[in-house]
């Protein structure tokens, strides 16, 4: 599994296989964590370095952590790589004006369509409930506009790159 964990503006590449081996930007490291006596207390060896670490999770579902190491402060996102697949789409649609198209990120099932016709929208309202995965999608308007054009519907396969919604 692939994971991607960005602190103080940098991103690092964390994959760990099916036998708990741990890479982090393609280099080695054996890796160990154990809670300790309380909620948030945890024992971290890494390359046979013991750290103490506090431990605080985003309890709004961000995958936000708070995470405490030598006495410093750390505000640590952590995402999957679907969810980060996702993310990078999303701000890919991004444009400042003119029609923009809104695109499956993913092959799935339209769940839902949450728009019509000329409807206006708010940046950040959801347009589409897309499957894929077993799991459910929100795609969102990445700026304020008007529904130009409708391209799917509830029920419908769509493939990745597949325009779904036009928006003005």
């Amino acid at each position: 599994m692939k994971y991607f964990a960005s602190v103080e503006g940098r991103t690092y590449e964390i994959a760990i296989d099916h036998h708990g081996q741990i890479t982090v930007d393609g280099v080695a490291m054996a890796a160990d964590m154990q809670p300790v006596s309380g909620r948030h207390l945890y024992s971290l060896l890494l390359d046979n370095t013991s750290h103490e670490v506090v431990l605080d999770t985003d309890e709004e579902g961000r995958n936000l952590y708070e995470v405490m190491v030598a006495g410093l402060r750390y505000q640590v996102k952590v995402q999957d790589e679907r969810s980060r697949r996702l993310a990078l789409a999303d701000r890919s649609l991004k444009a400042p004006s003119g029609e923009l198209a809104i695109k499956a990120p993913i092959p799935g099932l339209v769940v839902s369509v949450l728009v019509e016709l000329n409807q206006e929208v708010a940046e950040g309202e959801t347009l589409i409930i897309l499957e894929a995965m077993k799991m459910e999608n929100e795609l969102r308007a990445p700026r304020a506009g008007a529904i130009r054009e409708v391209r799917t519907e509830s029920g419908a396969q769509v493939a990745l790159g597949q325009v779904l919604v036009t928006l003005r």
